[in-house]
């Protein structure tokens, strides 16, 4: 077994509870059905939010909408950078798998695409 990192991000449109808590799960549960993660395979999540986003954590939905009760989460706030994308969620999801690198799916949804041209030029 290799630990491995998983990345993601996504954007809203509103700093609202609703809006933050509705894309974070759909983020999560894109990269968790992608990659077929089960709780135990994971060893922690770090989220980060645009310093814009201050309604509520994103790491509520883990635990509310997956029940990973038994997790390691943190959340922090992005750096602010000038002319960088606003109204973010990122994820960083530390994994024990067999797969190799390349066959980590990352997920970048919404205007976050931007961050990672690379992954949708394809």
């Amino acid at each position: 077994m290799q630990v491995r990192g998983i990345r993601g991000a996504i954007t809203v449109q509103e700093n609202t509870s609703k809006q933050i808590k509705d894309a974070t799960y759909e983020m999560l549960n894109t990269i968790i059905e992608l990659n077929s993660i089960k709780e135990d395979d994971v060893i922690s999540v770090n989220f980060t939010m645009t310093n814009d986003l201050d309604q509520v954590y994103p790491s509520i939905v883990l635990r509310e909408h997956f029940n990973w009760n038994n997790t390691p989460i943190l959340n922090f706030e992005e750096k602010n950078i000038d002319n960088s994308l606003r109204k973010c969620i990122r994820v960083l999801i530390y994994i024990y798998t067999d797969k190799t690198k390349k066959d980590m799916v990352h997920i970048y949804l919404r205007e976050a695409k931007k961050l990672r041209p690379d992954l949708y030029s394809k």
